[in-house]
């Protein structure tokens, strides 16, 4: 569930939002104008680590053994 409240009443009371984000686990939305402007909602660390999430997504690799030109050359370029 998330609770909306305005720019003014957040800057008023901005630690006791915090608080409540921090204990309940809701998202605040700050509004200006009636318009949504930030989302203020608990910090979520990834389960996996930068490696597993990188892990297989180079799907295709050339070796790059030979000069970029020789491999221009090589497709009529």
């Amino acid at each position: 569930m998330e609770k909306r409240v305005s720019k003014t009443v957040f800057k008023a009371k901005a630690c006791e939002y915090l608080r409540h984000v921090e204990t309940l686990g809701e998202t605040v939305i700050v509004t200006d104008r009636g318009e949504p402007t930030v989302e203020i909602r608990p910090y979520r660390r990834l389960q996996k680590s930068p490696l597993d999430v990188l892990r297989a997504s180079i799907v295709h690799f050339n070796e790059l053994d030979e000069p970029l030109a020789a491999l221009g050359s090589e497709k009529g370029e």
